[in-house]
């Protein structure tokens, strides 16, 4: 959705809301496509005092599988952003969004913003206890009887040299 932001650029005291879907069913995360439902996104534009400002929130929910266990799960996720819109810069600042012939492209906007604030592990608990290195079972479910204290085959004349 492109935003044209000249009237916003000019009035003072200007505002605009907004409240949309976005489909990102197409994106990758992951090695995966997690976004089976559609991205809420909502928030407003506002100019105060020749500042324009974009507050927004996205609400969704993913579909992953855990980093640990390989389980899948599905997580809600609720994130806010804002930033402050310019038409043109002087100088390389990341501080501001250019908004070239005060077009803003919000869903590409909200695109970026929510893949860099997505965690790079994903697990489907934070106590996760992952799967057995030898057998494969899902300890979270399961214990299982293997031998835990295996040495690592790299490391076993160092062992011997203990003996």
């Amino acid at each position: 959705m492109r935003i044209d932001l000249r009237q916003l650029f000019d009035i003072v005291g200007e505002r605009k809301t907004f409240d949309l879907s976005l489909d990102f069913s197409d994106e990758e995360y992951n090695g995966e496509h997690p976004f089976q439902m559609p991205v809420k996104v909502s928030g407003q534009i506002e100019n105060k005092a020749q500042v324009v400002r974009l507050f927004f929130s996205v609400k969704f929910v993913l579909n992953l599988h855990c980093d640990r266990c390989m389980g899948e799960f599905e997580r809600a996720y609720d994130f806010s952003f804002q930033h402050v819109l310019v038409r043109k810069l002087n100088t390389d600042n990341d501080e501001y969004v250019v908004c070239e012939d005060s077009q803003l492209d919000l869903d590409e906007l909200v695109r970026a913003d929510l893949f860099l604030e997505l965690p790079s592990k994903v697990l489907c608990t934070e106590d996760c206890k992952g799967l057995c290195g030898q057998c494969g079972r899902n300890l979270n479910f399961d214990s299982c009887e293997c031998e835990k204290k295996s040495i690592d085959p790299r490391l076993e004349v160092l062992g011997k040299l203990l003996e």
